[in-house]
């Protein structure tokens, strides 16, 4: 019973370790500092309750040990299932997007490459944010947009939206 119990604890304690990192990005850096945080602390109290539980009942005091190998085993095979899932990404996903649109940047965030890309956002009509898909360092202020050929020049763009820093919706380019 103790074994089983202790069992429990661990699938939990293997639950929560998966959240490591989840953090919406949306939330900002300090809010996934402290989702981060939250979860080893909620890691290290399961991992606490397992290996007391366990020697309280009559099992080894081992048990923390055995729940960090079983732990170890489990990270690992997620490590191989996430560079499978990142190859695949990158080999079939990635090249079927088109260049400067929401869906190709939503790729590129997901495979943490999205840092080269430009900052600036605008609320469109329906009250969605929209971020600029262009490379970072691209907007000229004083560019005109010869919108004919499509190239966004001073402008900032994503798939059929083009705007510049002066719209009252609009958060400005940063540099990264």
């Amino acid at each position: 019973m103790a074994a089983l119990e202790a069992g429990a604890v661990a699938g939990a304690q293997s639950e929560v370790v998966e959240l490591d990192g989840m953090a919406p990005a949306s939330r900002g850096e300090v809010f996934a500092d402290g989702w981060d945080d939250g979860v080893t602390a909620v890691s290290e109290a399961l991992v606490g309750i397992a290996d007391r539980d366990w020697s309280r009942r009559g099992g080894r005091s081992a048990g923390a040990a055995e729940l960090a190998v079983h732990l170890a085993y489990v990270r690992q095979r997620e490590r191989t299932g996430l560079v499978r899932l990142e190859r695949f990404v990158q080999e079939s996903v990635l090249p079927r997007t088109y260049p400067h649109t929401t869906a190709r940047r939503r790729v590129l965030e997901a495979l943490g490459e999205a840092s080269s890309l430009c900052t600036a956002r605008t609320v469109s009509s329906d009250g969605d944010y929209v971020v600029c898909t262009l490379g970072a360092g691209h907007y000229d202020p004083d560019g005109r947009p010869p919108f004919k050929d499509g190239k966004p020049g001073g402008w900032h763009k994503t798939d059929a939206s083009v705007w510049n820093d002066l719209g009252a919706a609009c958060t400005p380019h940063m540099a990264i």
